[in-house]
């Protein structure tokens, strides 16, 4: 006689709070530990001990302020997605066109939030993160991008990531330019599919190829780059 046992459930996404703010940490956490799929792990109130929190504890996810006194959240998570490629950073913002966001956008952050985000908004752009998809929906994105990657003060932001030559757009198949456009426009994969006709297994492979051809960390820089190199239009769509 066998008996069916149910299946474990899903670990809860471990969470890292970074802000230099006490009320701003603890109103996140307590939002966050409203969720029951998702645990706070830790707090840092500047990106200095972030990186330390970051390495002792393997958080799945860190919310990461920007401006803070010691190290400041562009620094940190220079820093964090230089030791693990694998780290997720999602930004906090107060404001939804700052060009700290964007350059952190450029270091390898997965996304962006303003801190006036709704607790239902907070759950699910930490669980979007999580999971490996770039936080690219919110129309701030795209505005941010667009604005940050039309000024002529762009070469000269301070290290980070830039995009490849040239040649490697070459590379790119037309379905694959297509694909590159839309990602940049924020739409998921599951959108993608359904506005190409095909399969969403189909989508991942195309979004994997366009990182590797261009040699992109995430679905975030793969957006940086379609506008900086004028794929993308600052109105979202395909130049």
């Amino acid at each position: 006689m066998t008996h069916d046992t149910a299946p474990a459930p899903a670990p809860a996404i471990r969470v890292l709070i970074v802000d230099d703010q006490m009320m701003v940490r603890e109103g996140f956490s307590v939002l966050l530990g409203a969720q029951p799929d998702i645990e706070v792990v830790g707090e840092a109130v500047d990106g200095r001990e972030a990186i330390a929190q970051v390495t002792a504890l393997r958080p799945d996810v860190v919310l990461m302020d920007i401006r803070m006194p010691v190290l400041n959240g562009l620094e940190a998570t220079r820093e964090i997605v230089a030791a693990d490629a694998d780290a997720k950073v999602l930004v906090l913002t107060t404001f939804d066109l700052d060009e700290y966001v964007y350059q952190a956008l450029r270091a390898g952050a997965s996304g962006f939030l303003l801190k006036d985000a709704s607790a239902r908004q907070l759950g699910e752009a930490v669980r979007v993160v999580a999971a490996g998809e770039a936080l690219l929906a919110p129309t701030v994105t795209k505005r941010l991008i667009a604005t940050f990657s039309q000024g002529s003060g762009l070469d000269a932001l301070p290290g980070g990531w830039r995009p490849g030559p040239q040649e490697r757009l070459e590379e790119l198949t037309e379905r694959e330019n297509e694909v590159l456009v839309l990602v940049a426009q924020g739409r998921s994969n599951a959108e993608i599919a359904e506005q190409l006709v095909v399969a969403e297994s189909t989508v991942k492979t195309h979004v994997s190829r366009i990182l590797v051809k261009l040699g992109l960390r995430d679905r975030t820089q793969a957006a940086v780059f379609a506008y900086e190199a004028r794929i993308v239009t600052p109105g979202g769509t395909g130049g």
